[in-house]
């Protein structure tokens, strides 16, 4: 089939660069390498032969399909060398006034017809054509590194872009192998900004003195299921690229207080902790292995005491099935006895709130996250408050771990770690409907393939219940008395009448 676009150029030759030359050499189409810097062009053409002689090596592509791609990877000196292109891709420094100078001095050398494709990733896709005679030619294309593995691209118009333009780079996208999703030209468009609900609020609950960072990342990766733990992905990103990125969505919507960025990150930046490519960040490396301390013992108990559960606690049904698999002595009076330990499992407020508001003796009462069901978890998060005695603590760890399920002790704060995670991501993700960035269907797409979260952002949100998801929210707003945790319109519309989130509108 011959590539919507024949012969293009990428210019920038950075991992970014040579991921996009790759695969579009592999769709067929002859492609020129550009860089400021010439030792930077054979370099990377001599990379690409080399990734295509590994794929070969594995089975993965045919010695003659890659002699046909080497053929078609040239450098290109100069600029002036793109004239003939009929689709130019920049994937250079992520700054606006040299982006738009390059594609200023791009418009005078190529053809008419010719798109002019940025790789940006959070960059004004119309700023950067503002300068342009022509801005209808230019669209942000966004690929994630890295290209060949990571199969989703963002294809964004820009306030005067061309739609037929963006149609056949989606067409494109799909002939490198890639899945486009459509954007409008929003700060992150739409993985970066959907993205902020996961690290920034893990943050917060660092900065908070709830768990380590340790501890947070074992728990979103056991109970939620993420491949990696917020602190495991900001050092495989580096700070250096993860906090510019926070910084720059946060201040293009004028300081939105769900994007404010941590004085962590910032601080860790400033020191050179950047992750794993320094040998230290949220974790120390030995030979690229993070160095983490193994977990606290289960507590010995020589006597259980009795076990009431509040008559407010969430999934209460399933929690006494829990506790009578689990060998408790339960008591089901109108409230505890002066020894029991006294289960509460609220959704979004803290254990202290509950206890005061139910007139539970705090000393003796701890909280359980339920907003997940136990059954698809990989470990129980359990929280104190802060009159919780040693011994509560102590028989409730001992007494939820017997099964073997790995549980983890947090001190109290609004919310349990996984539902102010999760209400974030579902709250952001319904105000990217809100605001029409995307299709539900694409946003979900996004997410999943340039994040890797277990599910889309909608599709946990229906999972784990809107109505449980507002119920988070509204009571974190509560708590913590912060416009950041405002329920999105959208998601507060259908959870009050029951729809899925995955509804499209009309």
């Amino acid at each position: 089939m011959k590539p919507v676009h024949a012969h293009i150029a990428v210019v920038g030759t950075g991992a970014m660069g040579r991921g996009i030359a790759q695969i579009a050499a592999q769709a067929g189409s002859t492609v020129l390498l550009h860089d400021q810097q010439a030792a930077a062009m054979a370099a990377a053409q001599q990379s690409i032969c080399e990734q295509w002689d590994k794929l070969v090596d594995k089975g993965r592509l045919d010695a003659a399909a890659a002699a046909a791609c080497k053929t078609r990877l040239k450098t290109a000196a100069s600029l002036q060398d793109l004239a003939t292109c009929d689709l130019v891709v920049e994937a250079i420094v992520e700054r606006l006034d040299v982006k738009a100078a390059l594609f200023a001095e791009l418009e005078g050398i190529v053809g008419a017809s010719t798109v002019l494709a940025s790789n940006t990733s959070s960059l004004s896709i119309t700023a950067i054509a503002a300068r342009l005679k022509s801005p209808q030619r230019v669209a942000g294309y966004h690929f994630f590194n890295p290209v060949p593995v990571m199969k989703v691209v963002e294809v964004i118009a820009g306030l005067k872009t061309d739609p037929a333009i963006c149609t056949a780079l989606c067409d494109y996208a799909r002939q490198m192998g890639h899945t486009p999703v459509t954007a409008q030209d929003t700060p992150g468009f739409i993985v970066n900004h959907a993205g902020r609900g996961y690290g920034t609020e893990a943050l917060r609950i660092a900065g908070e003195g709830v768990a380590d960072y340790a501890t947070i990342d074992r728990i979103l990766r056991d109970q939620a299921g993420f491949k990696l733990g917020p602190f495991e992905l900001m050092d495989l990103t580096a700070l250096d690229v993860s906090h510019p990125v926070m910084e720059s969505i946060y201040h293009q919507y004028y300081e939105e207080p769900r994007y404010r960025p941590s004085v962590i990150t910032a601080q860790r930046l400033a020191g050179g902790v950047l992750g794993r490519k320094t040998g230290e960040g949220f974790y120390r490396y030995d030979k690229n292995v993070a160095q983490v301390a193994p977990e606290a013992p289960v507590p010995q108990v020589s006597e259980m005491p009795p076990v009431w559960v509040s008559t407010r606690a969430t999934r209460r049904a399933e929690l006494y099935q829990l506790l009578k698999d689990l060998g408790a002595k339960i008591e089901t009076g109108p409230s505890p006895s002066a020894h029991a330990l006294t289960l509460v499992a609220p959704l979004g407020f803290d254990v202290t709130t509950v206890a005061v508001v139910e007139r539970l003796d705090p000393a003796r009462t701890v909280g359980i996250d339920l907003l997940i069901e136990d059954a698809a978890t990989k470990r129980r998060v359990l929280a104190t408050n802060p009159a919780t005695r040693a011994d509560m603590r102590d028989a409730a760890h001992a007494l939820f771990a017997r099964d073997g399920k790995a549980v983890s002790v947090i001190r109290d704060s609004g919310g349990f770690i996984t539902q102010r995670v999760v209400a974030n991501i579902v709250n952001i993700a319904a105000d990217i409907c809100q605001q029409r960035i995307c299709s539900p269907a694409d946003l979900e797409t996004a997410v999943v393939l340039g994040l890797g979260y277990p599910m889309g952002p909608l599709a946990m949100g229906n999972r784990y219940g809107p109505t449980n998801v507002l119920e988070v929210l509204v009571n974190l707003q509560t708590v913590y008395g912060d416009p950041r945790y405002r329920p999105s319109p959208w998601l507060r519309r259908r959870g009050a009448i029951g729809l899925s989130l995955l509804h499209e509108e009309d």
